[in-house]
């Protein structure tokens, strides 16, 4: 049975105020009842650890490397880190809910990033380069909350590194079916406006990708 893993990119996991989880619960909804026998799993990044790159992360990759004994630290940290990235490479399709946040994506999906893109594992390095191992026609879709507008042709849409981050990671690692519904504009907009607007890109979507089946 194939699984979409929705990512939540969201610090108030639960936030009634949020246009990002509000039209990713409208996108899961729909997915839902149109694909009713595909399991769905959920990742709340600010309410689970996701390990970052530090000291002790480099120390066990460093050992790792040599064969050296980890400490217990070491060992529970690497294993939390393997349980996410085997979450991730297990699922077919995923979700990134998330606001914009100054321009970029939450520092707790950088870390989560930094979890599944793991040599070997999601990619492999060849004589050529870096070359994605997830070439089984995956999905993703990016549901993204601002209130700024990014696609005006102007500075902000030059400077909105969140989407293109997201797109050139994933289409490294193989992921190449890449979508993003953008519920923009919150401070300049009507808020129910572009909700709706969201929403129904989010029922297209959910329609598209609950048809889809990977090889």
């Amino acid at each position: 049975m194939e699984k979409l893993l929705v990512i939540n990119a969201h610090a108030i996991v639960d936030s009634p105020d949020s246009v990002s989880l509000e039209v990713g619960k409208h996108f899961i909804e729909n997915y839902r009842k149109m694909n009713p026998n595909e399991s769905i799993e959920q990742i709340d990044l600010y309410g689970e650890e996701i390990p970052e790159v530090n000291s002790t992360v480099l120390s066990a990759w460093g050992k790792f490397a040599s064969g050296g004994e980890l400490t217990d630290e070491e060992k529970r940290v690497t294993s939390k880190m393997n349980e996410i990235l085997q979450q991730f490479k297990s699922s077919k399709k995923y979700v990134i809910i998330m606001p914009v946040h100054n321009f970029n994506i939450p520092s707790r999906l950088k870390d989560y990033m930094d979890n599944i893109m793991i040599a070997r594992e999601t990619f492999k390095y060849t004589e050529n380069g870096g070359v994605g191992l997830l070439t089984d026609g995956r999905s993703l879709l990016v549901i993204q909350g601002s209130g700024a507008i990014y696609t005006n042709n102007d500075w902000y849409t030059d400077n909105e590194f969140s989407h293109k981050y997201l797109k050139s990671m994933f289409n490294f690692l193989g992921v190449e079916d890449y979508q993003i519904i953008r519920a923009q504009g919150t401070s300049k907009l009507d808020k129910a406006d572009v909700l709706d607007k969201a929403k129904n890109e989010a029922q297209e979507v959910a329609a598209r990708l609950a048809k889809k089946v990977t090889v």
